[in-house]
C-alpha cells in the first residue's frame, strides 16, 4: 500500500483516540492562567487564548478528594484580544484551592502549580496575619522587530523566577508594566499587541498562576513617553489595561482611569492614576486631578489600616524636580503632604517606580509625622545610577542601580506591627534592606 494511505490511517487514529485534541488545546492557550484580586471568599482568574474559544475553570480545596467545582463558561473574543476573566465566589476564607484551566471543554495542563489561597478571616479573632508582597516597575520585554537599534533595553528575565521563589502573598505592579513602542500607541491593535507580547513571556507564567496580581499604569502602558491627559487613544489603553489586569474597583471615587483600591489583612493599598488627569502645564497643573485627589483624601481619612500604601507611577516625596517627579508639580505635592500632616495620618508609604533605580525617601515633618516613599525600579528594563541626583530626603545608602525588585514584609502583633523592605537583584541576592520607623 502507498505511504499516503498509511498517513491517512495514522491521522484517523490520532483523531479517534483524542491525541490530536491534546495538542490543539495547548496551542489554544496564549498566556496564563493568572490570578487577579483575591479576597476572603472570592477570586478572579484570567487567561488568554489564541482564538475564539469557550473557557472555564474547575477548582477544589487543595489535597482533597472532592469533585472539582466548575466555574461559569466565558467566550474568548477577538475584540478583547481573546482575554477571559472569570470571577469565582462562595469560597472559604483562609483556604488554599487548586484549579485547572479548560478550553473548549478540554483541560489544559501546565507544568507548574496553579493554585490560590483566600485571605484569612482574622478580624475580631486573632492578630492580623503576617504577609509579604513584591512591588516593582519597568518590565521591558525585547521585541527585535520593533525595538530601537543597538543593545537590547530589556534583559535578565530570570529575575521573574527569583520573584516567584520569594513566594510573596501578592504582587503590586507600579507602572511601565509594558512598554508601548512606536507602532503600538498609534492604534488599538498596537496597544493590545504589546500587552499580549509582554504577558506571554514564558518566565512570567508560573509567577502569574499562583500569586495575586494588582497593577497601576505609568506612561509606557498608557501611551507614548511622558504622555498626559491629551493622549488621544487613552480610552483604548484603558480598555486594554482592564482586559489584562482584572479588578472590581476601577473607577473608585467616580474617577475615569485606573484608580482602584484593595485591602490585604490590616493594610490598604491606594492605587493611583498618574496619567489620565496629568496636565502639560507644570506651573498651575496637576498630576492626579481634583476628583482623584478628593477620593484619596477621603479614603485616607476613613481608613483604619495599619499601613497605607499609596501606589503611583512617579516619585512623590523626592524633592528633586526632574524627570516626571511630583516635585515638578510643587503645589500639588505640598497640598498632599500638608493634608497628611495636618490630619496626623499614620503609616503612609508611597510605592513608586518609573526611575530605573530603587531608593527610599523619608520625610519627617515639624509635627513629627513620618512619611516614606519606596521607589522600586527596574525589573527587566535598563537601569541607571542616579546617586548624584539631588534628593535631600534620600535614605543614605538606599540607592540600588541594578535590576531588582522590592520584597515588603509586614509582621507582628496587632498593636505592634512592623514593616521592612528588602531589595533583591536578578539572582535573588539581597542588595539592600531597610526597617521602617514611624
Amino acid at each position: 500500500m502507498s505511504k499516503s494511505f498509511y498517513n491517512i490511517v495514522f491521522i484517523l487514529f490520532i483523531i479517534s483516540t483524542g491525541m490530536g485534541s491534546v495538542v490543539s488545546q495547548k496551542n489554544l492557550l496564549k498566556s496564563g492562567p493568572m490570578l487577579g484580586p483575591v479576597t476572603l471568599r472570592d477570586v478572579t482568574l484570567w487567561v488568554q487564548t489564541t482564538t475564539d474559544a469557550s473557557v472555564y475553570f474547575t477548582y477544589r480545596v487543595k489535597g482533597s478528594k472532592n469533585k472539582y467545582v466548575k466555574s461559569e463558561t466565558v467566550q474568548a473574543l477577538k475584540n478583547d484580544a481573546y482575554t477571559v476573566q472569570i470571577h469565582i465566589s462562595g469560597l472559604t476564607p483562609g483556604t488554599t484551592y487548586e484549579y485547572k484551566t479548560n478550553i473548549n471543554d478540554k483541560e489544559v495542563s501546565r507544568p507548574y502549580t496553579t493554585e490560590f489561597t483566600t485571605q484569612s478571616q482574622w478580624q475580631y479573632r486573632t492578630d492580623p496575619p503576617d504577609f509579604t508582597f513584591i512591588a516593582g516597575s519597568c518590565f521591558y520585554i525585547n521585541d527585535t522587530s520593533y525595538d530601537r537599534p543597538g543593545n537590547p533595553y530589556g534583559g535578565d528575565y530570570n529575575v521573574v523566577n527569583e520573584m516567584y521563589k520569594s513566594r510573596p502573598d501578592l504582587m503590586v505592579w507600579l507602572g511601565d508594566n509594558i512598554y508601548l513602542r512606536e507602532g503600538d500607541f498609534e492604534s488599538r491593535s498596537g496597544i493590545y499587541y504589546r500587552h499580549t507580547h509582554t504577558r506571554s513571556l514564558p518566565e512570567l507564567q508560573p509567577f502569574l498562576s499562583s500569586i495575586p496580581q494588582y497593577a497601576i499604569w505609568d506612561d509606557h502602558d498608557y501611551g507614548s513617553n511622558d504622555s498626559d491627559w491629551t493622549y488621544p487613544l487613552k480610552n483604548h489603553s484603558l480598555d486594554a489595561f482592564k482586559d489584562f489586569w482584572p479588578s472590581e474597583t476601577y473607577g473608585a471615587g467616580g474617577t475615569d482611569g485606573v484608580t482602584n483600591s484593595f485591602v490585604w489583612n490590616d493594610c490598604q493599598f491606594f492605587m493611583l492614576d498618574d496619567r489620565w488627569y496629568r496636565t502639560a502645564n507644570l506651573n498651575y497643573g496637576s498630576i492626579l486631578g481634583e476628583v482623584q485627589k478628593y477620593w484619596l483624601k477621603e479614603t485616607l481619612l476613613s481608613s483604619r489600616a495599619t499601613f497605607k500604601f499609596i501606589a503611583v507611577g512617579g516619585q512623590f516625596l523626592s524633592d528633586f524636580a526632574g524627570f516626571e517627579n511630583f516635585a515638578n508639580y510643587k503645589a500639588e505635592r505640598e497640598e498632599i503632604i500638608n493634608f497628611l500632616d495636618e490630619n496626623n495620618i499614620k503609616g503612609v508609604v508611597f510605592l513608586t517606580g518609573d526611575r530605573h533605580h530603587s531608593e527610599i525617601t523619608k520625610l519627617k515633618t515639624k509635627k513629627g509625622n513620618v512619611f516614606y516613599d519606596v521607589t522600586s525600579s527596574a525589573i527587566t528594563s535598563t537601569t541607571y545610577d542616579h546617586s548624584n541626583e539631588i534628593n535631600s530626603l534620600r535614605v543614605k545608602g538606599s540607592m540600588v542601580s541594578e535590576r531588582n525588585f522590592g520584597v515588603f514584609s509586614v509582621k507582628g502583633n496587632q498593636d505592634k506591627r512592623s514593616l521592612a523592605v528588602t531589595f533583591k537583584n536578578v539572582t535573588g541576592k539581597e542588595v539592600y534592606q531597610y526597617d521602617f520607623e514611624f
